[in-house]
This record gives C-alpha cells, sequence and structure tokens, in this order.
C-alpha cells in the first residue's frame, strides 16, 4: 500500500523531473510549525487592517484584485490537471482503496512537484483576505477561519506523506480553478450569472463530504496498511466537519434564505 510504481502516461516536464521531493519534505519536517507564525502575523494583519480601515474610504485594486485572481487560477487549473491525471492513473490501474492509501503522490513523477506547490500556495492565498480588508468587504468567519486551518493542516500533514493527500489535494486544486476564475472574472466587471456561484459553493460543499468520506475510509484501512496516524486522522475529520457544516450553512444563507448573499467568499 505505499508507493505506487506504475510508468504514468503524462508528459513530465524537466522542472518536475528535476524536482527533490526528499528535500522538500525534509524541509517541511523541520519548519511545519512555522505555519503557526503565518497564521499569527495574518490574523493581526487581517483584524488590525480592519481597524485601520474603519475610518478610511475603501480600496477599488480593481485591476491588482483580477490579475491576484487570475494568477491563481491558472495555478489551480494547472495543478488540477497534473494532479488529476495521476490519480485518475491510479484509479483506473490499482482502484479506488489504492488511490486512498497511495504514498507515491508525495514522490511520484508530475505529482511530487504539485503536492509541494500545493501546501506552499497556501501561505500566499493568505492575501485573498488582503483585498476584502482594503475593499471594506463582509469578512466572514468562514473565510479566515478557512485559510489558517487548511495552511496548518496541510503543512502539517505534507511531512508524514499521510494517505488520503491525493485526494485531498487533487480535490482542492480542482475546486480552486473553478472559484478562482469565477473571481476573477467578477473583479474585471463580468456579469457572472448567479447560478455559477451556486454551483462553486456546491462543489465546496462536495469536496467536504468526500474530504470526510475518504478520512474515515483512512481509519477503516490503516490496520491493512494504509499509512496514516490517528491524530491525524483525528484533525482531518474535525477540520473536514467542520467546513460541511460552515459550507452548508453559507449556501443556505445565501442562496436558499431571502435574497441570499452576491458573492461567494468561503474559500
Amino acid at each position: 500500500m505505499n508507493q505506487t510504481e506504475h510508468l504514468l502516461p503524462l508528459t513530465e516536464y524537466s522542472f518536475e523531473q528535476q524536482f527533490d521531493e526528499r528535500v522538500a519534505i525534509q524541509w517541511m519536517r523541520e519548519n511545519w510549525s512555522k505555519s503557526f507564525v503565518f497564521c499569527g502575523l495574518y490574523a493581526v494583519l487581517i483584524f488590525g487592517g480592519q481597524h485601520f480601515m474603519r475610518a478610511r474610504p475603501k480600496l477599488e485594486l480593481r485591476r491588482p484584485l483580477v490579475l491576484w485572481s487570475l494568477s491563481l487560477a491558472v495555478f489551480s487549473i494547472i495543478g488540477a490537471l497534473r494532479t488529476g491525471g495521476y490519480m485518475l492513473h491510479i484509479l483506473i490501474t490499482s482502484g479506488f482503496k489504492q488511490s486512498v492509501c497511495d504514498q507515491g503522490f508525495y514522490n511520484g513523477p508530475v505529482s511530487k512537484f504539485w503536492a509541494y506547490a500545493f501546501v506552499l500556495s497556501k501561505a500566499p492565498e493568505l492575501g485573498d483576505t488582503i483585498f476584502i480588508v482594503l475593499r471594506k468587504q463582509r469578512l466572514i468567519f468562514l473565510h479566515w477561519y478557512h485559510h489558517i486551518t487548511v495552511l496548518l493542516y496541510s503543512w502539517y500533514s505534507y511531512k508524514d506523506q499521510v494517505a488520503g493527500g491525493g485526494w485531498f489535494m487533487t480535490m482542492n486544486y480542482l475546486v480552486h480553478s473553478l472559484m478562482y476564475s469565477y473571481y476573477a472574472a467578477r473583479a474585471a466587471g463580468m456579469r457572472v450569472p448567479r447560478p455559477c456561484a451556486m454551483v462553486i459553493t456546491t462543489t465546496q460543499i462536495a469536496q467536504m463530504a468526500m474530504g470526510l468520506a475518504v478520512s474515515g475510509l483512512v481509519y477503516r484501512w490503516m490496520q491493512e496498511g494504509c499509512p496514516s496516524y490517528l491524530d491525524n486522522i483525528i484533525w482531518a475529520s474535525l477540520m473536514y466537519l467542520s467546513y460541511l457544516f460552515l459550507f452548508s450553512s453559507f449556501f443556505y444563507q445565501s442562496y436558499l434564505k431571502g435574497s441570499g448573499r452576491k458573492e461567494n467568499k468561503g474559500e
């Protein structure tokens, strides 16, 4: 149930091939706790920023927001295609159980680079909130709670190469490719149909339900060699359960109760 040795039917680019995941994993083992520092600075910055902006006019920042969202959309789309190709290959050649328990995602061709890029990206993604603060938009609990917990859990889990990571990262890449594309379109002034926002929130809810299911399956198969730790499974389950509740509540409040909110700012 450890590493997958199958050759991928994907072209491996030179930067992916040259990437040394051993150095990355070792660095994360030595430095993952710095994610708490990032989250602490993030909290001070956003809540301090709200206080700073209280008596000041909001900033438009339309062009920077378009570039920011578009950059993250392109990154997420490429990440979804590369990791999705790996996961599809594992599903076809080895089955669903192996796709859950596989550790090859962290050190296999193609996916090893994008797994590390994923966990590192959770730090700069905190910048999403800066735009909300400077533009004086409503900052909901789900938004900053999600950013903080994803960063902490991603860095915490990557160092141990736990089972389920392939599903967690690929799903997040896919959802973010839709979400940031939507944000970029809205920031550019395009009129995006309201059902698009509903679809994105629905995919987020499905992601959280699947994440909870994968965590449960890892626990069920742990005695059969599915590599993980009980504390990691507990944290993952609590995290995904909280997300499932918060995103479902967000969907109800935004689209079902009254007129709802105009924008999905969940992730």
